[in-house]
């Protein structure tokens, strides 16, 4: 076996910041500091689209050509769930790539509804002026039940984690964490692109969050 750095910085650190701004996005909705969220809302926008260009331009593992596959891929990949082997995967698996997408779409889905809802009280989305007020309460709506979908998913992605350490002897966890994966010597390094890349795909998600602001 072979210590292999599998995950860049980038990767790791939106991994972990989607973390917890979903938290404080929960936290500060049930506390009634709906400034804070939707601040928070802006945040998760900036990661989600900074991911998305990520997915296109940045290392191996973090591009979506590496990691997302056939479905059919995906179901024979579960049928060996029970199978106790050694850990060959660099980055996600082939289940694991379409829940990356999913709780992507699903994020995204948050925050773009976000834009266009209302609380009946103090706070508009900043988009609200673009739509009726109807529509803008099917908004609202539709941002309350995507969040329980969220819920949801996290729900499953915790249970996949805790399922793979304890039938598969797959740690998922420290990596995402170090970056660094023990890999059999015969598998090769992926390449990890460099931080200027990730700053400019951060600036221009930047960029964009605040364009739709303004509007």
């Amino acid at each position: 076996m072979q210590r292999m750095k599998i995950w860049d910085l980038p990767t790791r650190l939106f991994h972990w910041a989607t973390v917890l701004l979903v938290l404080g996005a929960w936290l500060s909705q049930e506390f009634d500091r709906m400034e804070l969220h939707v601040l928070i809302g802006y945040a998760i926008l900036t990661l989600i689209i900074f991911r998305v260009i990520w997915g296109l331009i940045g290392s191996d593992t973090a591009r979506f050509t590496h990691f997302l596959r056939s479905p059919l891929q995906a179901l024979h990949h579960l049928r060996h769930l029970t199978r106790r082997e050694a850990d060959r995967e660099i980055g996600h698996n082939a289940a694991g790539g379409w829940m990356v997408l999913l709780m992507l779409l699903l994020l995204g889905a948050q925050a773009v509804t976000g834009l266009f809802a209302n609380d009946d009280g103090n706070t508009e989305g900043p988009l609200m002026h673009l739509v009726s007020k109807d529509q803008s309460d099917a908004m609202s709506h539709l941002h309350a039940l995507n969040f329980g979908l969220i819920e949801a998913v996290i729900a499953l992605h915790i249970l996949a984690i805790l399922a793979y350490a304890i039938i598969k002897r797959h740690d998922l966890v420290r990596p995402m964490l170090s970056g660094v994966k023990a890999m059999p010597e015969d598998v090769a390094a992926p390449r990890l692109a460099g931080p200027v890349r990730a700053l400019l795909a951060l600036a221009l998600a930047v960029g964009v969050v605040a364009l739709i602001v303004r509007l």
